[in-house]
């Protein structure tokens, strides 16, 4: 039997091989693989692979209050609130702590005249507690009644988004979006052009039908629901330019519920137009399968380089916390190498040699030490963020993981000697024992801090 071990990571060299003389002749297009030939040897050894991700699309960047999407930008995390607008500070308490979690953009609703009205007044709350994330308003059906009867609101929000397909029908349709845009240039604001699948633009969707049914070979139905979303996107698009509002101004977005249909539907966007895209895959979920299929859809795209900004719509649990969605966009980019906002442990599974549950819980223990620090450590320590941290449970990978990162610890499995050695940039420092090794090494952590990282 011959096989291949290829190991995959961002910048690698001559990977191990057990190959036949003939592992060498590998179509370019190998959908296996991905590699192209010439990264081959002639024994079949993959010699050298510079980086797994593609160009990144080149789009028109956007500024939202003071951060930018798009361009040359790092990809932005926002979330939405899901607070009654009209309570001032229950909104801005949730803002602000999904700002505190590391949330740079947060959406929230502006439904009903309450809502608008209250806009502002959460504005001046999130100014007096120190907070500056450019607030999103999310419209739907009366956004062009709100925005004129409240212009206070109109001008404390920093982008508007507007979903076309329920701006309006027919001639009430074009005259309410113009009015919408019209206020967006008046105040010099972004707007996001947000289609969902299920709240398509049904003339559009009914012109399209009726031009496949009279084709000779008619198309697949989804392929005219798929072809319904971008259209609206981007003709959208093209009517506020008309209107007056300049490109970089413009972000559009397809969200769909479906994993394939959300890539389908990306990649053909991104190659019609080169504004900022906003990724999600809507109604997610709630858990688990929330945050997988959630991470399934975005990590395709981020990979092939479509997406400006991204936020993961997740159903909470009952009594949950609001931020769980941007934990997840921030480890989405972060373990695919594409940002870095905290650092991040790594810690084994457990197996029958962990019938303890000590190193899990020291494991979390640190985590959220970790993010609950890294506020503090951002306004002191540059590039803390990038440094990873290894919790291990015995001594089969412990020794080894924890030596490949910044500062690590080997914790004693089954029937081992109860010591926990730690090691720092791959040496051994010292060996922990006792009761209180879940904060020694905490202050062991804090010491490899200040030392290794510089101070702002």
């Amino acid at each position: 039997m011959h096989f291949i071990m290829i190991l995959l990571c961002p910048n690698f060299t001559v990977l191990s091989s057990n190959a036949s003389s003939d592992a060498g002749n590998y179509n370019p297009n190998n959908k296996v693989t991905g590699f192209p030939t010439e990264a081959f040897g002639n024994d079949g050894i993959l010699m050298s692979y510079q980086h797994p991700f593609l160009p990144r699309r080149q789009s028109i960047a956007v500024k939202v209050g003071d951060i930018t999407v798009g361009g040359d930008a790092p990809i932005v995390v926002q979330s939405m609130t899901n607070t009654d607008t009209a309570d001032e500070v229950a909104t801005a308490n949730q803002i602000a702590d999904l700002a505190a979690t590391g949330s740079e953009m947060v959406r929230i609703t502006v439904n009903t005249v309450e809502a608008a009205a209250a806009v502002p007044g959460i504005k001046a709350r999130l100014k007096h507690m120190g907070i500056n994330v450019p607030l999103v308003g999310d419209f739907h059906f009366n956004g062009h009644k709100l925005l004129t009867l409240h212009p206070e609101c109109a001008e404390a929000l920093d982008k508007y988004r507007i979903n076309p397909g329920n701006v309006g029908r027919g001639k009430r349709r074009d005259e309410q979006f113009a009015v919408m845009i019209e206020m967006a240039v008046k105040y010099n604001k972004a707007v996001r052009i947000g289609v969902n699948w299920g709240s398509m633009d049904q003339e559009l969707l009914a012109k399209l039908m009726d031009e496949n049914a009279q084709l000779a070979e008619p198309k697949d139905p989804k392929h005219i629901m798929f072809e319904t979303v971008i259209q609206s996107a981007i003709e959208s698009a093209q009517t506020a330019e008309n209107l007056g509002l300049t490109k970089d101004k413009i972000i559009i977005s397809c969200k769909m519920s479906d994993v394939q249909d959300l890539v389908t539907v990306y990649r053909t966007m991104a190659e019609r137009c080169d504004y900022a895209l906003h990724l999600g895959l809507t109604e997610a979920g709630m858990g688990s399968k929330g945050i997988v299929a959630s991470t399934a859809a975005l990590s395709i795209l981020l990979h092939e380089g479509i997406g400006d900004t991204i936020r993961i719509s997740l159903t909470p649990e009952p009594g949950a916390a609001r931020t769980k969605e941007v934990i997840v966009a921030q480890e989405i980019l972060q373990t695919m190498g594409l940002r870095a906002f905290v650092p991040l442990v790594t810690a084994c599974p457990g197996c029958g040699r962990t019938s303890s549950t000590y190193f899990q819980e020291l494991a979390e223990q640190i985590q959220r030490y970790l993010r609950e620090q890294m506020p503090v450590w951002a306004t002191q320590y540059q590039g803390v963020e990038t440094m990873s941290v290894a919790v291990m449970g015995c001594v089969v990978n412990g020794p080894g993981e924890s030596k490949h990162a910044n500062i690590g610890i080997s914790l004693p499995g089954t029937g081992e000697t109860p010591v926990a050695p730690v090691y720092e940039d791959g040496e051994k420092t010292v060996t922990l024992k006792g009761d209180n090794i879940a904060g020694e090494f905490t202050e062991l952590l804090n010491q490899y801090i200040e030392r290794s990282y510089q101070k702002i």
